[in-house]
């Protein structure tokens, strides 16, 4: 991938404490701030990216130029209004849009490659604090997450739970479970199959592992995506020709938008990021890091939840959120659930969907 832009970067004043035991010294949190704070600092809104998200929430991507990855949601007068909430994005520890991650620059003026430590979610919503105490800000009027956005907003309720007013929780789940853990490494295998990642020491070799890096990220779009909108878009649809090859080139339309999904991956993400990203989300378990029960994670929160997810989603499935929902009940959190009707499976939430955008609107404000 190209090198990481410039962005608004926060350089954490002491070592940040890991699960693992370890500590990574001189980190950096990059974020993106949209609308302005109040003098009491009570609108700030803090968004959590997915797995391949990153701060530029509602600005054109440097790299790609594409809009923002939730441009839609947040800005003048949309659902999250940035006319009247200050909006925090960051690049999470261990990514490659600016945050510390295994491309950074370690002590010794190397890439840190695999010596980067392996981290937890948890891990990195101690980033996250740590850049909240860097902005002076005590506690957050709501922290919005999707996918692994949402086990960071959850984490933080559960492990800093005076620092949000309001949870707001998108197509998450509270652990990942073993089919979730088998994608992350079939993917994770077809990063360290392609001989250009050299055990992770591809940063000087002018070669990284890009094959690898394009058939993970095809195996996870497919799981991004649902049945019933694979067919809608695609079908059996043949692409530019009226036949079969009775070959091996991308003869069918949905081959080919997944290649085109690969390949446009590379050029904005960093191998070694996505393993050890991948590792945090399967490490994550909100019930084990709490002993066991989920509802003790969440006992005496004075917060608000919102939980939301798809019906096409077998990512998270609903299933998944009403357990959280459950834990929150059980826990006596004040917290709302819905259900959302869409056709496209787990990408519903970055994708237009005006009642979502009535859900996140009213919880918001």
């Amino acid at each position: 991938m190209n090198a990481a832009p410039a962005s608004k970067s926060y350089a954490l004043p002491a070592p940040l404490p890991l699960d693992s035991g370890q500590a990574l010294e001189g980190a950096r949190i990059a974020y993106e701030t949209y609308g302005e704070l109040a003098e009491d600092r009570s609108n700030a809104v803090l968004i959590c990216h997915a797995l391949t998200g990153d701060q530029y929430v509602a600005s054109n991507h440097p790299i790609t130029g594409k809009p923002g990855w939730w441009e839609r949601m947040v800005g003048p007068g949309k659902p999250i209004d940035t006319d009247r909430f200050h909006v925090i994005c960051a690049n999470v520890i261990g990514s490659c849009m600016g945050s510390s991650g295994p491309a950074s620059e370690a002590s010794d003026g190397a890439p840190y490659a695999m010596r980067f430590p392996v981290i937890t979610i948890r891990d990195m919503v101690r980033g996250l604090v740590a850049l909240l105490d860097g902005l002076g800000i005590e506690q957050l009027h709501t922290v919005v997450g999707g996918s692994m956005g949402g086990m960071q907003a959850l984490s933080l309720a559960a492990n800093w739970p005076s620092r949000a007013a309001r949870v707001l929780v998108i197509a998450s789940t509270a652990r990942h479970s073993a089919q979730n853990i088998a994608f992350h490494e079939v993917g994770r295998q077809a990063i360290m199959a392609d001989p250009a990642w050299a055990d992770g020491d591809y940063y000087a070799s002018g070669s990284s592992p890009d094959n690898g890096l394009a058939v993970a990220r095809m195996a996870a779009h497919i799981t991004y995506l649902s049945e019933e909108g694979l067919t809608a878009k695609f079908g059996r649809r043949l692409q530019d020709r009226d036949a079969k090859s009775f070959g091996f080139d991308a003869d069918f339309q949905v081959e080919s938008y997944l290649r085109y999904q690969g390949s446009g991956f590379t050029q904005r993400f960093d191998a070694n990021s996505y393993l050890y990203i991948t590792r945090a989300m399967d490490y994550f378990d909100i019930a084990e890091e709490h002993g066991g029960k989920l509802a003790d994670a969440f006992a005496g929160t004075s917060a608000r939840f919102c939980i939301v997810s798809f019906d096409t989603d077998w990512l998270y499935p609903t299933s998944e959120s009403r357990h959280v929902v459950h834990a929150l009940n059980a826990a006596g959190a004040k917290v709302s659930f819905v259900e959302l009707s869409a056709p496209n499976g787990h990408d519903s939430f970055l994708l237009p969907h005006e009642e979502l955008d009535r859900v996140v609107k009213a919880f918001v404000e």
